[in-house]
């Protein structure tokens, strides 16, 4: 048997003030064949990663392809998505003949030019294969499940968890469906149902946790082979942005459909559930609060600045509440901001000097922050962790501003692993508050650790509510936008 794997991924902000481009992949992933690293896959390149380890004792060859992924941003410039995409179809018509294709993406990547990025990957790869080879897809939950990449693809798996922790497990499931599809053990059929709604769902909710934990009991018997909750990304602009229901089965496509229409209705009725099982606090509570907490460390999370969802990253609301009530004991971090870290390198460890950091972008951004900052951490090349997935920081300062220590990255991500502030010297168990710009994958790290965790509201990007985004492109009636939104079986 002969498989080949490769990844192409991004999560696009269609108003995000950033449009993404080449450069953002080469800081993100861009490994062309056999350089992809071998410690631990990066976003969206399990399936390679997986095949890899896998090859041998399961009795395959395969063939490696270029895996790209950029951070959450604006659409992708059309030539530079266009010159992605090319190389791995080259790569694919090169490994011909192909008895499956194992495609790591992210699911809600928007180039200028084309709405739906995935769709018109598999439409190419589904070309170039036939339709005899079997594709395999890998997908974020916070994706677009088209009709049209959906029909193109043999299997596709999503993660279940959120935040994400199970997508190396996915990839495990994804890579094991392939094969038994390919020896002819099982024969997948898919159903879709639209729900028509836009909604976030944490697993962390009771009712989110418990469909999760029913769907997993369900695959692998009855002739159900998975089963994916398609949660949608709010703050994409196209046509077939929403939440669905996935179900494959064995051949099964009668009870596929009763089963996705089942479930899909279950989501349905979650409408009016609260998005999250934390309270959102202005700035000054949620400080308050921090304060007067008694235990240490307290985290506050600056979800509205999330990079993970398209957020500028370098917001500067939170931290100019802390600088300005003379907050002590707090570390604060990512900071997206190459300019001053590249001034802190110059200036060194020890260097005290008037530093202007943060509101670059625009009015998302806030204000920046002039301040007399010293200098006491810096390092090049930073990583992060996230559960088994590796994110890259890049090059790291850590200045102090009063009580407050902030770590300023080169490489726009969001806060994911403990190394965040560990890299440049900062202990985050000695703090009492430690604010991270992150939603909810900040859970899996952070978590373990805080004695509290409190969410408060900035004026940056991310986080609105669906009524507050400028649509356009987007169908409707969908709800909350439109009280009259149909769910239904799509096929």
């Amino acid at each position: 048997m002969r498989l080949f794997a490769a990844t192409l991924a991004t999560e696009t902000n269609s108003f995000c003030p950033m449009p993404t481009g080449i450069e953002d992949f080469k800081a993100g992933a861009f490994f062309r064949p056999g350089e992809h690293p071998k410690e631990a896959p990066v976003w969206c390149t399990d399936p390679l990663w997986v095949a890899r380890r896998r090859a041998a004792k399961d009795g395959f060859t395969l063939i490696e392809g270029s895996c790209f992924f950029a951070e959450a941003a604006g659409p992708t410039n059309k030539r530079d998505y266009e010159f992605m995409r090319d190389e791995i179809l080259d790569q694919l018509k090169t490994a011909l003949p192909l008895d499956a294709v194992l495609l790591g993406l992210h699911g809600a990547m928007v180039a200028y030019g084309y709405d739906d990025v995935e769709g018109d990957l598999l439409e190419c790869v589904r070309a170039i294969v036939g339709p005899k080879c079997v594709i395999g897809v890998h997908l974020d939950p916070h994706c677009h499940l088209t009709v049209k990449r959906v029909k193109l693809a043999d299997i596709v798996i999503l993660y279940k968890e959120y935040p994400h922790t199970d997508q190396t497990e996915r990839a495990e499931e994804l890579l094991e469906l392939v094969l038994k599809t390919i020896r002819g053990q099982v024969k997948p059929v898919i159903s879709l149902y639209d729900c028509r709604q836009l909604h976030w769902y944490p697993t962390d909710m009771p009712r989110m946790r418990d469909l999760v934990d029913r769907i997993k009991l369900m695959e692998g018997k009855d002739g159900v082979l998975s089963i994916s909750v398609g949660h949608g990304f709010l703050p994409s602009d196209v046509p077939e942005v929403g939440t669905r229901m996935l179900v494959i089965t064995d051949n099964q496509k009668e009870k596929g459909d009763v089963l996705a229409t089942k479930l899909g209705l279950e989501l349905v009725s979650m409408r009016d559930q609260p998005k999250s099982a934390f309270r959102r606090y202005e700035i000054h509570d949620g400080i308050d609060l921090a304060l007067q907490f008694d235990g240490a460390p307290v985290v506050v999370a600056d979800s509205n600045d999330n990079a993970g969802g398209g957020a500028t990253s370098d917001n500067t609301t939170v931290l100019r509440y802390l600088i300005e009530h003379q907050i002590e004991n707090v570390a604060f971090g990512p900071l997206w901001d190459p300019v001053a870290v590249g001034i802190c390198f110059k200036a060194g460890v020890g260097a005290k000097l008037p530093l202007r950091i943060g509101g670059k972008i625009g009015p998302v951004s806030g204000m920046p922050i002039d301040a007399d900052v010293t200098v006491i951490g810096l390092k090049q090349d930073c990583w992060q962790f996230s559960g088994a997935t590796r994110a890259a920081l890049g090059d790291c300062a850590a200045v102090q501003i009063g009580g407050v220590e902030v770590v300023l990255n080169s490489q726009r991500t969001q806060a994911l692993g403990l190394e965040l502030f560990s890299n440049v010297g900062i202990d985050p168990l000695s703090k009492k508050i430690l604010v991270v710009k992150s939603s909810i994958a900040f859970l899996i790290d952070y978590g373990p650790i805080a004695r509290k965790v409190i969410f408060v509201e900035s004026d940056g990007l991310v986080g609105r509510h669906p009524s507050k985004l400028p649509y356009k492109a987007i169908t409707r009636p969908i709800w909350p936008l439109d009280d009259q939104a149909t769910p239904h079986l799509l096929f």
